[in-house]
């Protein structure tokens, strides 16, 4: 049990931050995911059910958004286990491959406007067209990350609360913020934001 309660514990810790940042940063986009709320809960304070984590659709596109621009995990090392040929080169058997998603979720034949903060980029309809690799924030196949819905709704937990009874803002945009590249992607000096009690 213990190793559940600490699994994934930076990875989630980095992507709360630039959630926080981002919906502080943009409040079209918080308000929306606070009517989606508002629309789930009402007026009640209750803890979220799985059904109401299941119906939090809108805040789900805005944590994939989020994840596409700053992936917990930046880049992923694998060993490529025959030879691989990409246009005219070829990728030895044996070789060790850094992939780069920080960089791959910024193509924009993928994603128009690819530095823009966007969470329609992941209505269904927008999904349906894209490379199934072109978003990897937990990596893909059979190595792919076993704690994906585990981070995904404690993150919807924890936003939906954070929205639900405060209105914020971030003191600094997110631009000025450079982003620190190791095991995981974290803000430089941290999210600073301001907060305001919603009415009861």
């Amino acid at each position: 049990m213990s190793e559940v309660k600490t699994f994934g514990h930076d990875t989630t810790y980095s992507g709360l931050s630039w959630a926080i940042q981002l919906l502080g940063e943009h409040q079209k986009v918080q308000e929306k995911v606070f009517e989606e709320m508002e629309r789930i809960f009402g007026a009640s304070k209750r803890a979220p059910t799985k059904e109401d984590l299941q119906d939090m659709k809108y805040l789900e596109c805005v944590i994939k958004e989020t994840l596409r621009l700053y992936p917990s995990a930046p880049s992923i090392g694998r060993r490529a286990n025959s030879d691989i040929q990409i246009g005219k080169y070829t990728i030895p058997a044996g070789i060790s491959v850094w992939i780069q998603i920080f960089f791959i979720h910024r193509k924009p034949e993928y994603f128009p406007n690819p530095e823009e903060f966007d969470p329609d980029n992941f209505l269904p309809e927008r999904v349906r067209e894209r490379h199934p690799y072109a978003y990897l924030p937990f990596s893909a196949g059979p190595r792919s990350c076993l704690g994906r819905k585990y981070a995904i709704t404690e993150m919807k937990t924890l936003l939906s609360y954070l929205v639900r009874s405060f209105k914020f803002r971030s003191v600094n945009k997110t631009k000025d913020l450079p982003p620190v590249f190791g095991l995981t992607l974290t803000v430089h000096g941290g999210v600073h934001i301001e907060l305001k009690r919603r009415s009861t």
